[in-house]
């Protein structure tokens, strides 16, 4: 648990008021910890996004390090690769074909990625609606991952994922970042290209891997002005 209740009051762009409101509402995921509550960046980023609260962080769509600025999302999904066809009927089934295709360090265990990525969809799903999910590690930087990368990948046939929107999921963004900051920063800006109808029509039905791929520095040069 990494955020206190007046950084993640900064990072959603509300009061701390409000902040304590969500708690004893209890609609916001939050921990008590030695009589203080504290928050994990990620689930937070999560919750707000799949509840539209508010825009963006200008502070995660503009990266203010220069380790954040030399991660590029189109660099990270040329990295990780687009693959089509991947199988299972249920969610379980899809990831682990995923997760073979996912280009990783070697030596680095898949069974045990796998276990972590449905250990954060059993907490609270990652689809974030119009049938497209982010499967992504709970805790970034648990496991020794070297290098930033973003996998898309196009499922044979549509599943259920718990979306809040009650739409099956058949394009699955898996996020695999080195730590907290780079999965924040590749998750926000993704999220947020996700909204804009020129990738989101390159996804339903699936575009080509080039097309998909020059929409995406388009717009994260957009992004960028």
């Amino acid at each position: 648990m990494n955020l206190s209740v007046k950084e993640a009051a900064r990072l959603l762009s509300v009061s701390e008021k409000t902040i304590y409101r969500w708690i004893q509402k209890e609609v916001i995921p939050a921990y008590r910890i030695h009589e203080q509550y504290r928050f994990n960046g990620a689930e937070l980023m999560e919750w707000a996004t799949s509840r539209r609260i508010g825009a963006m962080p200008e502070s995660l769509l503009a990266p203010s390090s220069r380790s954040l600025a030399q991660i590029s999302l189109s660099a990270a999904l040329e990295a990780g690769g687009i693959f089509y066809r991947i199988g299972g009927s249920t969610r379980d089934q899809a990831l682990a074909d995923i997760v073979t295709h996912l280009r990783l360090s070697d030596g680095m265990d898949r069974d045990k990625l796998l276990n972590l990525l449905i250990v954060r969809e059993n907490l609270c799903s990652t689809a974030i609606g119009n049938g497209i999910a982010l499967p992504h590690l709970r805790n970034p930087g648990i496991l020794p991952i070297s290098r930033a990368t973003v996998t898309l990948c196009f499922l044979e046939k549509k599943i259920d994922y718990h979306a809040l929107d009650g739409l099956p999921v058949d394009v699955l963004f898996t996020i695999m970042a080195p730590d907290l900051p780079a999965h924040l920063h590749l998750y926000s800006r993704l999220n947020y290209l996700l909204q804009r109808p020129a990738l989101r029509n390159l996804l339903i039905p699936p575009g080509g891997r080039e097309e998909i791929l020059a929409t995406m520095r388009a717009e994260e040069e957009r992004l960028s002005i």
